[in-house]
């Protein structure tokens, strides 16, 4: 891309947050010569993207420029997979999606939705489907079929992140864990740095917030509207088991994916619907749910195998209120970054680079207007 020249270049910025978003964009900053300090309230990737299904796609129906970064992303992982070669948090076996039976079945508009696009999909019928991808339950597919989705994947992003992370290390980053969260310091209408909890200032030439679902609250505090649709989110993770599931499912009732070690990954809304939000803002989930979400997701699976639960993860999963990413400088405040958004696996290396870009070199990329935090205040 050629860039133009801009006043607005930078030497020094800070990232407030240790999730994919601010670890991707840190990375990026310092390929371009950057100096990044990274603070997060606690261990990398303690937040949303630690409980993410973290499915690699651009399926069903959304908004042109939302399919075009999308594409973007998953283009970009398709690049690091290359040049990784295999490892066993990233992989591109497909994914798999199938919708109740009756009138709000919309797997054959899905289908040509997609098929407008060249997003590469197949419509199979139940009996269908193992030829194309193993370990799905045929009888749990309803009788209008499922889409397989042959170039979509999954990533760890716990394992990504610190992936990333030993980059960051390695070109002189600084990782600041054991000092609280931290806010934008302002000065003249321009973010000059941030301060943590325990009252450490660190001044920069730009400031990131990648809070996850905490972005909109800290753009209030700076006088700035981000519309949140933000629901609380349950992800389980099973003990190894021996399953020859290769695809990410997507299906009425439950979302499986499969994960390093033999290891599943699963999570349903109506399973979050049930998490307890208590009064100190801890979450507690509840048994039953548990063992539902697991018998769920055996139903889905070949030979309905025994699950059992090795971990669990409940928490706020970030979504702006209108879907839509949220990217750039806040309107009224220079220098001053957010990046706010569902889908962050498919997102997570794409909005790195995008929203180094525009941070390192003060311009605005094409890809993200459609996204800037303006349009909530217009």
């Amino acid at each position: 891309m050629c860039e133009k020249k801009s006043d607005n270049k930078i030497s020094s910025a800070i990232v407030i947050g240790a999730g994919i978003f601010g670890v991707s964009t840190a990375v990026q900053l310092q390929r371009r010569g950057v100096s990044v300090t990274i603070i997060n309230d606690g261990p990398a990737a303690n937040g949303a993207s630690g409980r993410s299904l973290s499915w690699l796609n651009s399926a069903r129906m959304r908004s042109n420029p939302y399919h075009l970064l999308r594409m973007a992303g998953i283009d970009r992982y398709r690049t690091l997979s290359s040049r990784l070669g295999p490892v066993d948090w990233l992989q591109f076996d497909g994914g798999l999606t199938w919708d109740p039976q009756g009138e709000g079945n919309e797997i054959a508009a899905a289908y040509a939705h997609e098929v407008s696009l060249a997003y590469e999909a197949r419509h199979l019928q139940p009996a269908e489907i193992e030829s194309a991808t193993p370990g799905v339950s045929p009888e749990a597919v309803t009788e209008e079929g499922a889409i397989f989705n042959p170039g979509e994947g999954w990533v760890d992003l716990s394992a990504l992140i610190a992936f990333l992370l030993k980059e960051f290390t390695e070109r002189g980053g600084l990782l600041v864990t054991d000092e609280g969260a931290a806010k934008v310091m302002v000065e003249n209408a321009r973010a000059v740095g941030a301060r943590t909890n325990k009252g450490t200032e660190r001044k920069a030439d730009a400031v990131l917030i990648a809070t996850g679902p905490a972005v909109p609250a800290m753009a209030a505090e700076l006088g700035e509207t981000i519309d949140d649709g933000t629901p609380v989110a349950l992800l389980l993770t099973t003990k190894p088991v021996a399953h020859p599931l290769e695809a990410v499912l997507n299906t009425p009732r439950v979302a499986v994916r499969p994960g390093p070690g033999g290891s599943l990954f699963i999570d349903a809304d109506w399973a979050a619907d049930e998490v307890i939000t208590t009064a100190d803002g801890s979450y507690e989930v509840k048994q039953s749910t548990i063992d539902g979400l697991l018998a769920e997701a055996s139903k889905v699976l070949a030979d309905h195998p025994k699950l059992e639960l090795a971990s669990h993860g409940a928490g706020r999963k970030p979504i702006p209120g209108d879907g839509e990413p949220v990217l750039g400088v806040l309107p009224n405040i220079a220098h001053c970054h957010v990046a706010f958004s569902h889908s962050g696996a498919t997102l997570g290396l794409i909005v790195g680079e995008l929203t180094a870009y525009e941070m390192a070199t003060g311009n605005r990329h094409p890809l993200l207007e459609t996204f800037r935090p303006e349009r909530f205040s217009a």
